[in-house]
């Protein structure tokens, strides 16, 4: 007689790594995803206007690559970058007077991969990271996935304060200062020529990294241009510069870049061998192409013109649409306005309540690594026409006379 042995139950797999269960998802994603629908007015994300993109002359340049060297295009590449493409930026980064060689750059897979082999290459768990506060949220997620702790620098409107950054220094002993201060994003300050001196010092005195992302600096439409951090006395050994051609050229492209010191580039770059190998060798070689026969500086200009009367007309239309009491910032530049509205407003709770108008935001409190102010929130201006802009705040000032 044949006995059927009981069915065995199957063991639970191994569990998630602690980090990967520790640190959440992108509020800005969630956000995209429950407000793709085509009517809803989007405030929310930090795309770039599509239409403006030079899609022509972007196209031209792949197929001049295509002609000219397509086996070179579609094999490996070096874990640094192609050299045609460093030679381009660091021609550009001397022309805003920070004198760089192309071997001081490592091309990235978007700017963001550059802050993950950061946290990779100079992150143990536990280390210390000072930001501002409020913070670029996918810096955070980096910064928490490395097991990092997060320190916010107390600032005001124009930015962190340099005081209160040596004294975290001296008290909290950080790794690295992470800080994008042109046009941040969330809030859409710059900060000054002069505390940039000052967190330079800083740095060369008590031994710190600067991390100095620049993702929005050319995208100026009023006053003058401020330099790097990294461009000042005392931060040449000790700043690493971030770049991208997402809202300059296009996101799709995934390219980016960072200029540091040998040590950290070299570790960089292996981090990087372990991430992707290298960055596509098509997109590099087309972008080198775009950078030798179209005057990108041009292009830039054109989509700041744009930009600009969009951040006007949601200036504009602001005081209308908010209740009394409310505050907003108003950028140079970049793609983000700040809003604070009266204390008895909570922004995550209401965001349900606006979708419903077919409007959307971005809540600030994710923004926050400390004590989050619930009162605030984000709009990017850059994707609407005045039109719609001016059509998205009178939804949202309707959300908001119905909550009052």
């Amino acid at each position: 007689m044949t006995v059927t042995e009981p069915p065995v139950a199957p063991a639970p797999t191994p569990r998630l790594a602690a980090r990967a269960s520790a640190v959440g998802g992108s509020p800005v994603r969630d956000i995209l995803a429950v407000t793709a629908r085509p009517e809803v007015i989007n405030f929310a994300g930090g795309l770039p206007a599509p239409e403006l993109f030079d899609a022509d002359g972007i196209a031209e340049a792949y197929r001049a690559v295509f002609a000219e060297m397509p086996a070179r295009a579609l094999q490996y590449s070096t874990t640094e970058g192609e050299p045609v493409l460093r030679a381009a930026l660091a021609e550009r980064a001397c022309a805003r007077g920070l004198v760089t060689a192309p071997d001081d750059l490592l091309v990235t897979t978007g700017s963001q991969q550059a802050l993950s082999l950061l946290a990779t290459a100079l992150l143990e768990p536990d280390d210390t990271v000072l930001v501002e506060d409020p913070c670029y949220l996918a810096a955070l997620q980096s910064f928490g996935l490395a097991g990092a702790r997060i320190v916010a620098v107390p600032g005001d409107e124009h930015g962190l304060d340099p005081e209160a950054l040596e004294e975290l220094v001296v008290r909290e002993r950080p790794k690295l200062l992470y800080t994008v201060p042109t046009f941040q994003n969330p809030t859409g300050r710059t900060l000054p020529a002069a505390r940039r001196a000052a967190v330079a010092e800083v740095a060369a005195r008590r031994g710190l990294w600067i991390v100095e992302d620049d993702p929005y600096g050319e995208l100026r439409y009023e006053g003058e241009r401020v330099p790097w951090i990294a461009a000042h006395p005392g931060a040449e050994d000790r700043t690493v510069l971030l770049g991208s051609l997402s809202k300059i050229m296009a996101p799709g492209l995934r390219l980016g870049w960072l200029r540091a010191p040998e040590g950290i580039r070299r570790a960089c770059a292996v981090a990087k061998q372990a991430a992707d190998l290298h960055t596509p060798t098509v997109n590099q070689l087309a972008a080198a192409r775009y950078l030798a026969d179209r005057d990108l500086d041009a292009h830039v200009r054109r989509v700041a013109g744009v930009y600009g009367e969009r951040r006007d007309a949601m200036l504009a239309g602001l005081p209308g649409a908010l209740p009394a009491g409310s505050a907003w910032s108003r950028p140079e530049g970049g793609m983000f306005l700040w809003v604070r509205l009266p204390s008895s407003y909570d922004t995550t709770a209401l965001l349900p309540e606006v979708v419903r108008h077919d409007v959307a935001y971005v809540p600030g409190a994710p923004f926050h690594t400390g004590e989050p102010d619930r009162s605030t929130l984000r709009l990017c201006f850059v994707t609407q026409t005045p039109g719609e802009i001016a059509e998205g705040l009178r939804r949202l000032g309707a959300a908001l006379r119905e909550r009052a």
